[in-house]
C-alpha cells in the first residue's frame, strides 16, 4: 500500500468525471483520509447515492489497495454548488 497525494486523488476524479470541479482536503495529514468536494453537471438527475457511486468509481483502485482509507464526499451539480456558495 503506497500513499496517494491530494493532487493524485483530484486527478483521478477529474479523469473519471470530465469537466468537474474537484477540491481535495487531507483530513488527517497522513495521506489516506480525504474529503472531496465534487461539482459536476453529470450529477443532474442522480440521487446522492448515485453521485457518490460515480465518484467512488473513479478512485476504486486506490481504495481497494488501501492507499485511500476513507473518502468523505460532498457532491453538487453546478446549480446546487452556486446556491451553496452563495450561503
Amino acid at each position: 500500500m503506497s500513499a496517494i497525494t491530494p493532487s493524485q486523488v483530484k486527478a483521478s476524479i477529474e479523469a473519471g468525471i470530465p469537466e468537474s470541479i474537484v477540491q481535495i482536503t487531507d483530513l488527517t495529514g497522513g495521506g489516506d483520509h480525504y474529503q472531496a468536494v465534487v461539482v459536476s453537471a453529470q450529477f443532474a438527475g442522480k440521487s446522492l447515492i448515485q453521485q457518490h457511486q460515480l465518484v467512488y468509481g473513479t478512485v476504486s483502485e486506490a481504495m481497494a489497495s488501501g492507499a485511500i482509507h476513507a473518502l468523505a464526499l460532498k457532491t453538487y451539480t453546478p446549480e446546487t454548488w452556486q446556491q451553496e456558495s452563495a450561503n
